[in-house]
């Protein structure tokens, strides 16, 4: 199979166009914010996009969404310099109704499963089916999803549809900001609910699978300039090459789809 790097020098050059078009080729320090969905794929295509640019890409991960101290919004709120904002789509599009980004510039990247995970060795349950994913949340004595968008979806939609919200009051808890892999590894619940991409990084626990259709529910990851940004011509050069074929592998190594193939406008 063609490596990244070889495919990616098939973009490389119209990179490098964008920004020599923008005026005055410079190095440019590209400030990123990424939520946890897209991060591996993401970790291994940056260096590709810095040896072909020369720019450097400076990295603040944090949440989609909520109330934590590195949660995107709130990192925008208290004034941290930006240009790429990389997180769910809704709250992406969210934020430039706030003016916080700037309008047209969102890309949509990827297409994301929400997934299943139990600690390294444990038994893994049937999730085959919606009933047995009812049975094993039944079954299960802990359980855990995100404060993002797959764990807002699990504990007000999901749940109900399964008509086991009652039932999941003393027992499922959402973690906020810690990837939800991490608490199941620690063995602090038997069951993860989290976007597959998010889990696929963790070490100490297996991956059961995809929720069933009928119940999954898939996070779209888009990127877009912060209204901030002092680099925005480097941004979209970066925003171009995560939407074009040449990431596609890493992406669809990380747990997901891509959805873009010709890059940012």
């Amino acid at each position: 199979m063609t490596s990244i790097s070889a495919k990616f020098r098939g973009v490389a050059l119209g990179l490098l166009g964008v920004l020599w078009l923008a005026g005055p080729s410079h190095a440019a320090e590209v400030r990123v914010m990424i939520s946890g969905g897209l991060t591996a794929a993401y970790q291994a295509l940056v260096p590709e996009f810095e040896k072909a640019t020369g720019n450097k890409v400076l990295t603040a991960y944090g949440p989609s969404m909520g109330t934590t101290t590195n949660a995107i919004p709130v990192r925008l709120e208290r004034g941290e310099p930006a240009d790429v904002l990389i997180m769910v789509g809704y709250a992406l599009t969210d934020l430039v109704n706030k003016g916080k980004v700037v309008a047209g510039s969102q890309v949509d990247l990827t297409r994301s499963p929400i997934g299943v995970a139990v600690k390294s060795g444990a038994p893994k349950p049937d999730i085959s089916s919606v009933d047995a994913v009812k049975q094993a949340l039944l079954a299960a004595k802990t359980i855990a999803y995100s404060d993002s968008a797959s764990g807002v979806y699990v504990s007000t939609e999901m749940f109900d549809k399964l008509g086991i919200t009652e039932a999941m009051k003393d027992k499922a808890r959402k973690i906020p900001a810690t990837p939800v892999g991490e608490i199941v590894a620690h063995g602090e619940a038997e069951l993860g609910f989290q976007q597959i991409s998010e889990l696929k990084p963790v070490k100490g626990i297996d991956i059961v699978g995809a929720l069933p259709k009928e119940i999954q529910q898939i996070t779209i990851f888009s990127a877009g300039i912060a209204t901030v940004s002092k680099e925005q011509e480097a941004g979209r050069a970066l925003i171009k090459f995560l939407a074009s074929p040449a990431a596609r592998d890493a992406i669809i190594a990380s747990g997901m789809e891509p959805i873009s193939a010709d890059g940012a406008k």
